[in-house]
């Protein structure tokens, strides 16, 4: 397998990671306990970072007790608190609008503090996405609540800031216990929280169940492990215009379980962030640079042969000196055009 063969399957498998958060919604709205965001957080982290570490066990060792400290208090408990503020405080068009920006974040982060300097056309395609995902759930203008957009730039600005660090930071050990790691860390922080903030854990029926079933198996444990991984082989910017895909998946959930009308200017906007996600992608940017610079560079050139275009047609020669009668020979050959 190629290395671009490879880097898409990387990416596709990343992009698992944002559909399954955008289906979160429709899973906490039908089947999790109402008004208990920190129980649910803490159900998704702790007992599923348990069942990882009890799979693959194995403990931090030297700098990697206060890594993973903190990549579990930014990426786990610090993010859902924010969130939980967020969500309560915003409307959710605006909400998700603000969270779009994740993917300017996690360029300028990871220019930052990994050396990862973004391409104009990423950072163009992130705007687009920006947009589209603004037009996609963006209703009606409402008050703007400081307090609420305080909470979501600052979700933003964690959560860009873990994944970065994790990109940063490769693990000593596989994903599994990575991911594992971090949730029982993020867990612990989010027990005491909880306990103040909420109070006993409500009882859970079959139905709740099965809800956090879905949201600690598929997404947490299998969301966070390709998500970090995705952020260990592929540029900052790949990854992070992938999660744009997240409010497109809610919305697809939702109108395709839940009953929600699509309107047309959804549609558009869905096609917006589709387009932003592709092109931004460096792969995509590179051809389409090469594909742009071909026409302008041979235009109005009269036919001569450069060093790669006798490499491609075979004709280059290991003297420096070519006699007239060869050249002449190899302006012919690699004049003649090809059928592919």
């Amino acid at each position: 397998m190629s290395s671009m063969e490879n880097n898409r399957r990387v990416l596709a498998l990343t992009a698992i990671a944002p559909i399954a958060w955008g289906s979160g919604y429709y899973v906490v709205d039908t089947f999790l306990p109402p008004d208990r965001p920190l129980f649910g957080a803490l159900v998704r982290a702790l007992p599923f970072g348990l069942l990882l570490l009890a799979l693959r066990p194995a403990l931090p060792r030297g700098v990697w007790w206060w890594r993973v400290a903190l990549l579990g208090t930014i990426n786990v408990s610090a993010f859902f608190g924010l969130l939980f503020v967020v969500s309560y405080r915003l409307p959710g068009g605006m909400a998700a609008t603000l969270t779009a920006t994740s993917p300017l974040a996690i360029m300028g982060l990871a220019w930052l503090l990994a050396g990862d300097r973004p391409r104009v056309v990423s950072l163009a395609a992130a705007v687009v996405g920006i947009a589209g995902v603004a037009l996609l759930v963006l209703r009606s203008p409402a008050v703007v609540d400081p307090v609420g957009v305080a909470a979501a730039i600052g979700a933003v600005l964690l959560s860009s800031t873990g994944f970065v660090l994790v990109k940063r930071w490769p693990p000593p050990v596989d994903l599994l216990t990575y991911t594992g790691w971090q949730l029982v860390a993020g867990g612990l922080a989010l027990l005491p929280l909880a306990i103040v903030v909420e109070g006993a854990p409500p009882v859970l029926g079959a139905r709740e169940l099965l809800g956090f079933a879905w949201l600690g198996l598929v997404g947490t444990v299998l969301s966070y492990v390709v998500w970090f991984r995705g952020l260990q082989r592929l540029p900052a910017a790949a990854v992070g215009l992938v999660g744009l895909l997240n409010p497109v998946a809610g919305t697809i959930t939702g109108v395709a379980l839940a009953g929600e009308e699509l309107a047309g200017w959804q549609v558009v906007g869905m096609a917006l962030v589709l387009a932003g996600v592709a092109g931004g992608q460096p792969a995509l940017a590179d051809r389409l640079a090469q594909a742009l610079r071909r026409p302008g560079r041979d235009a109005g050139r009269p036919p001569t042969v450069s060093a790669a275009t006798a490499v491609v047609s075979g004709t280059a020669s290991t003297s420096p000196i070519e006699p007239a009668s060869e050249r002449t020979t190899s302006v012919a050959i690699s004049s003649v055009p090809t059928r592919s």
